[in-house]
């Protein structure tokens, strides 16, 4: 027996007292035969909007989307969404069908619906119905499509990259067929909002497999970021790199921890490579000036499918320098801290050791990178690279005699000595030098 939350079991309950078939439908299914907790359940009913809402007359019902058969019952505070079971007309816009016709046919519904994995249902009195094998390809590990998978993609596109995502956090291989019909239906892709694409990108970069999935998706995900087609099969022909620039790329993408700017910026940092490929006299190749074309494309690229503008600073910044030189050395660490801030510093830190994990172990420089992090974290424990971590403050220059844009220009110039380790962070020492930059 599956689990149910209470508010599915009152639902489900409460439809059926008044004689509709109910069922919880799709991912939280999926989920807990795969032993996932299933976060949220959705309920497919044969029980039209009306019905429903008279099934539910003691509780609160948000009518979400009553024209296509959808409400949302609340149980305390619980939400259930709720649909009626429905036939869609022809789809328009790769996205939307034009019509909408209730049934009382289950088969019908889950005929509509995207993979199989997705089309099981469930209550406790009839257990798990399966009307297309859905338990087997779970089983199996297979992603397939129900029905034409042609005429699925073509109904819905964003199908086509929910598949790829799908096969990133699950692990599961997408069948021949189905993945040949993504291929074939993936320019639809550009009839999508950008923020839905903007969703199922972020879920798929998070996935544990995004690696795999990057490799067998390139040329859908190629849709969207079209520099990913140019970096497939691109031999870096370098002594320091054992993979092509997709390759490297997708290695790299795994050896980062699932966040979503370090991931996005790992997607994005070698995007510039194969327009700034050069060979030189020995026959080695070079992408110099790459990470400005990089950068120039993850501009684009997060500006184009709605990224916030926090993540997008984050990822630009990365992208940016990912290939820049660090010194180790304390005053260089020190000032790259004060200009990057330290949570982004340490973020560079993480990007270079998973770009170098994704290069030549021959050439692996992770034990610098290690000894970079502990001065990073005495320098962090310190607390000496910030204005506001001055022991002195704008005040204090104004109480001898400072003023207006004077204050700004002492006060760096000061930090500038402690980051600079000729002057101590201690309010002796700064009045002491102030006095002396007043003579």
């Amino acid at each position: 027996m599956l689990f149910l939350s209470e508010g599915a079991k009152k639902a489900i309950e409460l439809l059926k007292k008044d004689g509709h078939e109910a069922y919880i439908v799709g991912g939280s299914v999926r989920d807990m035969i795969m032993g996932i907790k299933a976060n949220d359940y959705d309920i497919t009913t044969s029980a039209t909007p009306d019905e429903m809402k008279k099934a539910f007359s003691c509780h609160t019902v948000i009518e979400t989307g009553i024209k296509h058969g959808t409400i949302t019952f609340l149980y305390e505070k619980e939400p259930i969404e709720i649909t009626t079971y429905r036939i869609d007309g022809d789809y328009k816009d790769s996205r939307h069908p034009e019509s909408v016709e209730f049934t009382k046919k289950l088969d019908l519904d889950l005929s509509r619906r995207d993979f199989t994995m997705n089309a099981l249902v469930y209550n406790e009195d009839e257990g798990i119905i399966d009307l297309f094998g859905g338990q087997n390809d779970i089983e199996s590990k297979i992603i397939r499509a129900i029905g034409d998978p042609k005429k699925r993609f073509e109904e819905d596109a964003l199908r086509i990259l929910r598949g790829i995502r799908f096969s990133s956090q699950l692990g599961f291989e997408i069948e021949e067929k189905t993945k040949e019909a993504m291929i074939e239906c993936a320019p639809l892709l550009h009839n999508i909002s950008k923020e839905r694409i903007n969703v199922e990108i972020s879920k798929l970069l998070l996935g544990k497999n995004v690696k795999k999935a990057l490799l067998e998706g390139y040329e859908i995900i190629g849709e969207i970021l079209p520099e990913i087609k140019d970096m497939h099969a691109f031999n870096q022909n370098s002594k320091y790199h054992i993979y092509d620039v997709l390759e490297h790329t997708a290695v790299s993408l795994e050896c980062i921890e699932p966040v979503l700017h370090l991931r996005l910026a790992m997607l994005l940092h070698d995007t510039g490579k194969p327009a700034t490929y050069s060979v030189d006299e020995k026959g080695q190749g070079h992408f110099y000036g790459h990470s400005k074309i990089s950068t120039e494309i993850a501009k684009k690229f997060l500006d184009e499918y709605r990224y916030d503008n926090v993540t997008k600073e984050k990822v630009i910044a990365l992208v940016k320098v990912h290939d820049t030189p660090i010194e180790m050395d304390r005053v260089f660490i020190k000032k790259r801290m004060n200009r990057m801030g330290k949570d982004l510093f340490f973020d560079l830190l993480k990007v270079k050791r998973a770009d170098n994990l994704a290069q030549n172990p021959e050439y692996f420089w992770l034990e610098k990178l290690g000894d970079m992090e502990k001065i990073a974290k005495e320098i962090e424990k310190e607390n000496c690279f910030t204005l506001s971590s001055l022991k002195i403050t704008g005040n204090d220059l104004i109480d001898l005699g400072f003023k207006g844009k004077e204050i700004g220009d002492a006060l760096n110039k000061l930090l500038d000595e402690v980051i600079e380790e000729k002057l101590q962070n201690e309010r002796e020492a700064l009045l002491s030098k102030i006095k002396e930059m007043e003579k």
